[in-house]
């Protein structure tokens, strides 16, 4: 069955921190960009990182400096290293799988919140 799994997600307190994973079951994962989007309530959906097959990543402005991206392909894993937590990162975080001409997959989401 073709999936990708997050986990990690949890209640912390401003400043704290929670790793990410996003494991992939069913497709070839070590082939795809990777990526990491967010949905905080009211808002529209945001990449938050990125991560290519050979491990280049890329960031947005507001988790520059806090947030980490990488990827264990012999896992089938990717991972989303979130420090210095602020009470704005609240969202629901969802991991992406693509390639371009291939199927892309979503995974069903991880709840982070951070109390002020």
């Amino acid at each position: 069955q073709v999936q990708l799994v997050e986990s990690g997600g949890g209640l912390v307190q401003t400043g704290g921190s929670l790793r990410l994973s996003c494991e992939a079951f069913g497709f070839i994962f070590s082939d795809r960009v990777v990526s990491w989007y967010r949905r905080a309530p009211g808002k529209e959906r945001e990449l938050v990182a990125a991560i290519t097959p050979g491990s280049r990543t890329d960031y947005a402005d507001s988790v520059k400096g806090r947030f980490t991206i990488s990827r264990d392909n012999a896992k089938n894993t990717a991972y989303l290293q979130m420090n210095n937590l602020k009470p704005e990162d609240t969202a629901v975080y969802y991991c992406k799988a693509a390639r371009l001409g291939r199927p892309i997959y979503w995974g069903q989401g991880t709840q982070v919140t951070v109390s002020s």
